[in-house]
């Protein structure tokens, strides 16, 4: 009998069930797609590098995953409360012709778990199939060879979302049964009449609360705006995150006690259509929802952030890897090593000799190599950054305490320069004879360098002879590949500067592969870099200190890290933005059953059907609008001083297309959950 009840109950209130059955259904494929992704791996030809970062990324969203649950079993507790609120009448006349609570709970007891049951199958179905899309993805941003692609299911996913789902539901349960046992009889009938109790705020007072929470806000806009030279530790990070926390909670708390009555101020507005009945319903929700509008607005702040931040993080990665990556591969070694008894005098030997010519001593066929330019980079200790800085040192210190000051510059003859130049495709430069150009494009370290060079410290001296700089301020340019800019300062001098064989700090070796295809140059780059066998070992044996970076290992590893980042981002986006969205949904909800006495009144004073839908539609839309405003202003500092944080100064124009994509992202999930509620609750104020 109760099952039959149940299942009757189910059909009759489907329409209650609709947002929290979507949301149930899509956290279970979101859940299962991303933790999938073992099974996808294995259908990926890729490198051994490649895989450990998979791996690395399968670690990382494991963890994640359990945080994601904890959202996720929060958010459905709360929608079973709104489910047990809406039927509470119902639940009275149980009781009234003599069901027991325990029966009472039976019930919902067995609707949940149907509701779990029927929502756990939907949702591994989607996401067994959105998980082969994500198959696609991934080989796409690892750079993988789909050759093997093959449709997947992976159990360990399917095990692991249905243990985690079914805590989630256990929970519910239990949540479902205290909640009924704490009812009595004349709550339970009465429940209808009963409206949530809304304190009147003084207008003055909460303009004031408005103003001091924005200026509190302001401020942790401004700290944030400095990015990362303002804070530079986690404790003054906090601080900043509590204030805006703190600020978006008292601008919401101030904001029913005086919008009403501005309003009201502007007779032409407030007595139009229903616009006085819009504005009471939009200023009591407000005021007996601070809480939860300031969390919504975090979680929507937290969505806008990480996926614009990520996408941007990858755009301008992409960018920088491939401008950082002209060549296959940069081979280096330290110069000269001195005889102190601390090193061979094998080791000695080679370090005089050309990278070239080690590589010939140790069986490794130059040929494999072509395009290759050698070069000396040179150093001294009478040329050291607190010489180059010295007019700004103190400054400069009081900022960045940490920085090695004594490290001696490194210095490049501007001849050996361009023919690396040349061969990167990168800005050539010319000198004379009493001239030196700074080159740099770390961009914290830029702005250190120009400052000091505007403001005249622009003669330096080696081997006695001075020489002036040729600009006020620092060249582009770099000798060593990276995964973005990095260089820290170049000296270029001319050739005729006396740069001295015991100055030589390091040897250089710069060229492309002499290979037709990848797997050619993968097969030369494992004879340059396996130190099992061949050349490789041969150095690790006699222990010479070659060292160096390929284009390949550098790509691999910041599509890996790029990757890791925007996987991890997109999941906590959408289950931020789900969360947010249904808990919206679910109250607006309430709202409605709550408040159909108030509308069945309008019908009675004659205002008609489309009016009212019209009302409905303004009042749901404000409330999803007022947190989502504030969310975006959140986010456009939040967004820049992410950025600062990850050293890169993206171009407004260069975040145009995240921005895009999240907002495509945001419209899809959170309009359909806007439109979701305007059905679902004109429904609700339709019934008899």
């Amino acid at each position: 009998m109760l099952f039959k009840l149940s299942i009757k109950n189910m059909k009759k209130s489907f329409k209650d069930y609709t947002i929290y059955f979507i949301t149930l259904v899509l956290g279970v494929a979101i859940f299962y797609i991303f933790n999938s992704l073992d099974s996808q791996k294995a259908m990926l030809d890729v490198s051994k590098s490649t895989s450990e970062l998979i791996d690395l990324m399968l670690d990382m969203l494991s963890y994640v995953s359990v945080f994601v649950s904890i959202i996720l079993g929060f958010l459905i507790v709360y929608a079973s409360n709104f489910l047990i609120r809406r039927r509470k009448k119902e639940f009275g006349i149980y009781m009234t012709l003599g069901m027991g609570k325990r029966k009472i709970s039976s019930i919902l007891l067995i609707e949940t778990i149907l509701i779990g049951i029927i929502s756990l199958g939907v949702g591994l179905v989607i996401g067994v199939f959105g998980s082969q899309f994500m198959s696609i993805v991934i080989a796409k941003m690892f750079n993988a060879n789909m050759s093997r692609y093959q449709f997947t299911f992976s159990s360990t996913a399917c095990i692991k979302t249905c243990i985690y789902y079914s805590i989630m539901y256990l929970l519910v349960m239990l949540f479902n049964t205290l909640a009924i046992s704490r009812y009595k009889l004349i709550d339970l009938l009465t429940a209808v009449k009963k409206n949530e109790k809304v304190k009147i705020k003084n207008p003055v007072i909460s303009i004031i609360i408005f103003i001091l929470a924005s200026l509190l806000l302001s401020f942790a806009y401004y700290k944030v705006t400095g990015g990362i030279n303002t804070l530079s530790t986690g404790k003054e990070i906090f601080k900043v995150i509590v204030m805006g926390i703190i600020a978006t909670f008292f601008i919401f708390y101030s904001l029913s006690g005086f919008i009403l009555k501005l309003v009201q101020s502007c007779k032409k507005i407030y007595l139009k259509n229903t616009n006085m009945f819009i504005l009471r319903q939009i200023n009591n929700k407000i005021n007996t929802t601070v809480i939860s509008m300031t969390i919504i607005c975090i979680m929507l702040f937290m969505t806008i952030t990480v996926l614009s931040s990520s996408l941007s993080l990858k755009n301008s990665m992409t960018q920088d890897l491939e401008e950082m990556t002209p060549v296959d591969v940069n081979l280096y070694k330290t110069a000269n090593l001195p005889d102190n008894g601390e090193y061979t005098s094998l080791q000695i030997e080679d370090s005089k000799l050309p990278i070239s010519e080690t590589l010939k001593s140790f069986d490794f066929d130059i040929n494999n190599l072509k395009d290759i330019e050698e070069i000396y980079i040179y150093a001294t200790n009478e040329l050291t950054l607190n010489d180059t800085l010295n007019n700004v040192l103190e400054d400069v210190k009081k900022q960045f305490p940490m920085l090695r000051y004594e490290t001696a510059e490194t210095i490049i003859k501007v001849s050996d320069y361009n023919r690396i130049a040349r061969l990167y495709g990168i800005d050539e430069y010319q000198l004379d004879d009493n001239e030196y150009i700074l080159l740099c494009d770390f961009d914290s370290m830029l702005n250190i360098r120009n400052k000091a060079l505007k403001e005249g410290n622009d003669t330096i001296k080696i081997s006695g002879e001075e020489y002036k700089s040729k600009y006020n301020e620092c060249k582009s340019g770099f000798v060593l590949m990276s995964t973005s800019h990095t260089n820290t300062g170049i000296i270029l001098v001319p050739d005729s500067c006396k740069l001295t064989d015991d100055m030589k700090e390091q040897a250089l070796l710069v060229a492309n592969y002499n290979a037709n295809s990848d797997d050619e140059k993968e097969k030369i780059e494992y004879m340059l870099t396996d130190t099992e066998s061949g050349f490789g070992k041969k150095c690790v044996d006699m222990k010479i200190e070659l060292d160096g970076m390929t284009k390949i290992s550098l790509v691999e590893a910041s599509v890996g890290v790029t990757t890791i980042v925007i996987f991890i981002a997109i999941y906590l986006g959408i289950i931020f933005l789900i969360a947010s969205s249904a808990i919206l949904a679910l109250k607006e909800l309430t709202e409605s059953s709550d408040n159909k006495q108030r509308y069945s009144i309008l019908r009675k004073i004659g205002v008609d059907e489309k009016m009212i839908n019209k009302s409905l539609f303004v009042q749901i839309g404000i409330f999803f609008i007022i947190p989502l405003v504030l969310a975006i202003l959140h986010s456009i500092f939040g967004i820049k001083f992410a950025l600062s944080v990850m050293s890169m100064q993206t171009k407004p124009e260069e975040l145009i297309p995240s921005i895009v994509l999240t907002v495509i992202f945001m419209v899809v999930i959170y309009g359909a959950y806007f439109l979701a509620t305007y059905f679902g609750s004109k429904n609700i104020i339709q019934e008899e």
